[in-house]
């Protein structure tokens, strides 16, 4: 058996936004927030729809959901880095947040919009992998102001191996890193809500236009990250090129002072260390 990549985008979205699969969405989000209520229901408000192939977005991933205390959930998945995630992150709840209150309506109808986002990549300095964000009183730590909630997952700093999960979070994290990477469905996974999620990332239960628009994600992602690595490898070259250049220079200049020490010629120190003579009258100020 072969599963796809929970972290593309058609795939997360199949798997956490489908209406036909709403207890995979609600059980997840119970699991991984610390929420005073659980969600009963949920109604997604950007539910899966087949994607057209052209003019797919390969790194933003979200779905957005309302349960029955109106509550709204944005989840939403990062593949690639972003060092401004977080700012958009809250960006998108407070227009969220804003956009709930139509014209002339009271304040007290605003309801909690609470923020997950699910990242590829590190971005916080602490080793936690969910960090849960609050706004409190600076003096007292009292959360008054609750409308407001950001989560994290932050996907490699989870390193445990499939024998080493415990609780239900942990096995929603080990899906979504490594479901791509299996050929079975985890012997410990005994949580429904999860089961069902490894079904509907089954490749075999995906239709030949889904799969292609899946490995065109996949393809473009991959894309990506290499120019990622070719920029990166190419910057820390220069950098050492550049690093033995300004090396170099430098032991010229050494050289050259120890020529006006013992007064040599501006025009004969030129000529044995290819400096300018411009360059070294200046070594003579200084």
């Amino acid at each position: 058996m072969k599963f796809v990549d929970p972290k593309t985008d058609i795939a997360f979205k199949k798997i956490f936004g489908n209406d036909a699969h709403k207890s995979i969405l609600i059980e997840f989000l119970n699991e991984i927030l610390e929420l005073d209520a659980p969600i009963v229901s949920v109604t997604i408000n950007n539910a899966y729809q087949v994607p057209r192939l052209k003019g797919l977005k390969e790194t933003t991933l979200d779905v957005k959901a309302t349960d029955k205390l109106k509550r709204e959930f944005i989840v939403e998945m990062q593949v690639e880095k972003e060092s401004a995630f977080v700012k958009r992150a809250v960006y998108y709840s407070a227009k969220s947040y804003s956009q709930q209150l139509k014209k002339a309506q009271k304040y007290h109808l605003l309801k909690p919009v609470i923020f997950l986002g699910i990242l590829n990549f590190s971005i916080f300095e602490h080793d936690d992998v969910i960090s849960r964000h609050l706004i409190l009183n600076k003096k007292t730590q009292q959360h008054d102001l609750k409308d407001l909630e950001f989560n994290f997952i932050e996907l490699p700093k989870f390193t445990k191996s499939e024998s080493e999960l415990e609780t239900p979070a942990e096995k929603w994290i080990y899906f979504l890193q490594h479901a791509d990477d299996l050929d079975r469905v985890p012997e410990n996974t005994n949580i429904p809500a999860l089961q069902e999620a490894y079904e509907v990332a089954a490749q075999h239960t995906w239709t030949r236009e889904e799969l292609d628009i899946y490995e065109a994600q996949e393809f473009k992602i991959a894309v990506n990250e290499n120019v990622i690595q070719t920029a990166m490898m190419d910057g820390i070259a220069k950098g050492i090129e550049q690093g033995r250049e300004e090396g170099e220079k430098l032991k010229t200049i050494e050289i050259a002072k120890g020529m006006l020490a013992e007064g040599l010629s501006i025009a004969m120190i030129s000529k044995l260390t290819g400096l300018s003579d411009i360059e070294i009258e200046e070594l003579k100020i200084t």
